[in-house]
């Protein structure tokens, strides 16, 4: 049964819960196609240009690629935008995301006065893909109409990708951007545990849900110097949306993900396709109640960084442990590191 907004009683009576019927049926999977599988789809076209392609096609599709590359991301404007509205409405329905916010009226505030919020969401998985819940045209985030989520770098840097991100509102994750956005009063939404964890996935241990926070202070202090509350985020039942049969290993190798912003992981989704799009597990995203910050300006020491840092650990796992047996995570533990 879907309901399309309410409170939830068996919980808090300050949750509010809007829960969307699943539907994944051809148009949500193309939506989602056109969102998710550019992975699979510029696989594809290696594979087909190298050992199958005539001469002719490869130019063609080398064209293709190099104008993607010098087109501005947002490229071709008002029809761009309306691509990736539908996208993110399709994804809505293939994944029958249901949003959880815990505390409605606080957000509001947050929104009121003016100022931009961090909305810091775990865990990162595979893909971030439950990043589309923050996209203002479903309108899940209480005040957030200005919500931005915002990804590797180089996702701008892969053709046909930075578009289609682009269309769907993202932006580059890097600190001019951040500072820029709270500044003008505007929210951000980001992954901080990052690529780095799809490092610590581990199938043999399927009880453990392991998020990289222990060193990611850097949002803590810019969070800081803007005054910008924090809002721990968690998505549930990402996990499992793609298998994978092998990691990369290596200081080496986790120093050049870092540096490029993804890993050589080859994973497989839906109809185990390599790289396609998740599997059509239903989402559910919480959004807890927001840290307040205050404003230190420019000058931030490290001890106050400390303390709101571990405020927002002791936050993130606590909201996991709220909602993670009526989510079916009664017997995971999450291990911060």
């Amino acid at each position: 049964m879907c309901q399309d907004k309410s409170n939830d009683n068996t919980a808090s009576s300050k949750w509010t819960v809007h829960d969307t019927c699943q539907n994944c049926s051809l148009l949500p999977t193309l939506g989602v196609t056109l969102f998710l599988g550019w992975n699979a789809i510029l696989f594809f076209i290696m594979i087909y240009s190298v050992f199958v392609a005539s001469k002719r096609e490869r130019v063609f599709i080398l064209a293709l690629c190099l104008l993607s590359l010098v087109l501005p991301p947002r490229w071709p404007g008002p029809i761009g935008r309306q691509i990736g509205w539908w996208m993110i409405a399709q994804s809505e329905k293939y994944f029958g995301l249901k949003t959880i916010v815990e505390d409605e009226q606080a957000l509001l505030k947050v929104s009121e006065g003016n100022r931009g919020a961090i909305y810091a969401m775990e865990p990162h998985d595979v893909l971030p893909f439950a990043a589309f819940s923050f996209n203002p045209i479903i309108n899940r985030i209480p005040g957030g109409r200005n919500i931005c989520f915002m990804v590797s770098s180089s996702v701008f840097r892969v053709p046909f990708l930075r578009q289609v991100y682009s269309w769907a509102g993202s932006l580059p994750v890097d600190k001019e951007t951040f500072l820029s956005r709270l500044s003008a009063g505007k929210a951000v939404a980001f992954v901080p545990g990052g690529v780095h964890e799809c490092f610590l996935l581990d199938p043999k241990k399927p009880r453990d849900l392991v998020l990289y926070l222990r060193n990611r202070k850097g949002f803590i202090k810019l969070a800081l110097q803007t005054g910008s509350p924090i809002v721990p985020v968690f998505s549930f039942h990402v996990k499992g949306s793609y298998t994978y049969y092998w990691q990369p290993r290596g200081r080496l190798l986790e120093a050049w993900s870092r540096w490029a912003g993804y890993i050589p992981l080859l994973f497989f989704g839906r109809w185990n396709i390599p790289l396609f799009i998740p599997r059509a597990n239903k989402l559910t995203v919480v959004i807890g109640r927001p840290i307040h910050i205050p404003k230190e300006g420019s000058h931030v020491s490290r001890d106050i960084v400390d303390k709101y840092h571990e405020m927002f650990l002791k936050e993130m796992e606590a909201l996991f442990e709220r909602h993670k047996k009526i989510e079916g995570y009664g017997d995971t533990h999450v291990k911060i590191v």
